[in-house]
């Protein structure tokens, strides 16, 4: 039941009104299920953050252009999200340690 104030200041309770604010999960606004967040596949991921790293471990300077080293530094440290932890902790290492060396390369 909601409450609201009168013309004249006075509380008032009105009927059977729903809440248009009352949280509802998305499933409930249009009567589907909630569709499954998508997760990837760990082995895909694992790999492509090991060809990503090869590619710094290879090169004696960066030979990336900047814009593709500012998007390395932002894809590599959330892609390593769908890791476990200790194991994403040492390739975000790795990652920064060549990044590091290749900046002063």
């Amino acid at each position: 039941m909601l409450i609201h104030l009168s013309e004249r200041g006075e509380l008032m309770a009105r009927g059977r009104q729903t809440d248009l604010f009352a949280r509802e999960t998305p499933s409930d606004l249009f009567g589907a299920e909630a569709v499954p967040a998508y997760r990837p596949d760990s082995d895909k991921v694992r790999a492509r953050l090991h060809k990503i790293l090869a590619e710094a471990r290879a090169a004696q300077t960066s030979p990336l252009e900047p814009a593709r080293v500012s998007l390395y530094r932002t894809i590599f440290p959330q892609m390593t999200l769908f890791l476990p932890e200790d194991e994403a902790a040492q390739l975000r290492f790795e990652f920064e340690a060549e990044m590091a060396r290749l900046e002063t390369a």
